[in-house]
């Protein structure tokens, strides 16, 4: 099998040479458009779901030899949540090389967190299926990058830390509400604004709703801890 051109550029992206390209084809196949003769990506990502867990819980061990489980959890929960999937799936370009169907297009879905992840999954376990799991492991490791290292800061949830501040002090969990999105459809930025009882808000832009509430949240809670030390 001959890979079109954009997959090509693809595989010069993620560093990975097909040996056997079909997979690498089945990987970026979504289920709205697969068919008898054209096998989706759902199996592969079920697969690359359990290498990268793998790779993850390996990395996280190495990198901190004294960290009990409770403290390694939400580190890999963090590395390894479909938002982080999603990232890293646009920072390769994946969204521009999937093979959608016309509902699934029309809907945005290059652009979506749920199926970008599981497309980047499914990538991982073809580059296993091809090359074995060291091949799987180089490329996981290089993709995520500084995000092994910095993930004790990002396994903190923003959004579950105000709320427990909030709550802490008798007040109600923060609203979020949405106050605009603009960009076109395959670059969208979202507005949020956070509120607590006390009046107080932040606000932030990011290319995904929840990416923005967390934005928010982060600044409005790190505000309200400079405020009460």
């Amino acid at each position: 099998m001959r890979l079109s051109a954009d997959l090509l550029a693809f595989q010069g992206r993620i560093g990975h040479q097909f040996r056997q390209p079909a997979l690498l084809v089945r990987a970026v196949t979504h289920s709205s458009i697969s068919s008898p003769t054209r096998p989706d990506n759902q199996r592969l990502e079920f697969l690359g779901d359990r290498v990268l867990g793998f790779v993850m819980s390996e990395a996280l061990l190495s990198a901190d030899g004294k960290a009990s489980e409770g403290q390694l959890a939400p580190r890999f929960n963090a590395l390894v949540r479909k938002e982080t999937c999603a990232d890293v799936a646009r920072e390769i370009g994946l969204g521009d090389v999937l093979k959608l169907g016309r509902s699934e297009m029309l809907s945005g879905g290059r652009r979506k967190d749920a199926l970008l992840g599981d497309a980047l999954e499914a990538v991982i376990a073809a580059v296993y299926l091809d090359s074995g799991f060291e091949a799987a492991k180089v490329l996981v490791l290089r993709l995520w990058g500084q995000r092994v290292g910095m993930v004790e800061t990002d396994a903190r949830d923003p959004k579950t830390s105000l709320q427990e501040w909030a709550q802490a002090r008798a007040m109600k969990v923060p609203s979020y509400t949405e106050l605009g999105r603009d960009g076109p459809d395959h670059a969208p930025q979202f507005t949020v604004e956070v509120k607590l009882d006390n009046g107080e808000v932040e606000t932030a832009r990011a290319s995904t709703k929840r990416a923005a509430e967390q934005a928010a949240a982060r600044a409005l809670l790190a505000r309200m801890e400079q405020l009460n030390d």
